[in-house]
């Protein structure tokens, strides 16, 4: 397989993520996006901790898709992340907007 070959594979498995990502999002109620991925998901919860003086963050996540075009599988029952990085959680719009 060429250079060539990978990069239009990879293209194509993008847009068929991308695809799917707008077919399933009015199925969801929030946005989450970590250092490593871009979630969506119906509950959410944050919770800030400290150890040694480091603040770091515990995710849960329930009734979740996770934007992965490596992923066989991107709807997830259960999601727990833990991060030293930003966590941006956005709740979108009501499905009566």
């Amino acid at each position: 397989m060429s250079a060539e070959d990978l990069e239009r594979y990879e293209t194509e498995i993008e847009l068929q993520l991308y695809r799917e990502y707008r077919d399933v999002l009015p199925m969801f109620q929030y946005v989450v996006e970590t250092e490593r991925r871009f979630y969506l998901a119906n509950d959410v919860k944050l919770d800030a901790k400290q150890e040694n003086g480091r603040t770091y963050f515990e995710l849960q996540l329930r009734d979740a898709w996770v934007w992965d075009m490596y992923r066989p599988t991107r709807f997830v029952a259960d999601v727990h992340v833990v991060t030293f990085k930003d966590v941006n959680i956005e709740e979108l719009p009501g499905k009566d907007l």
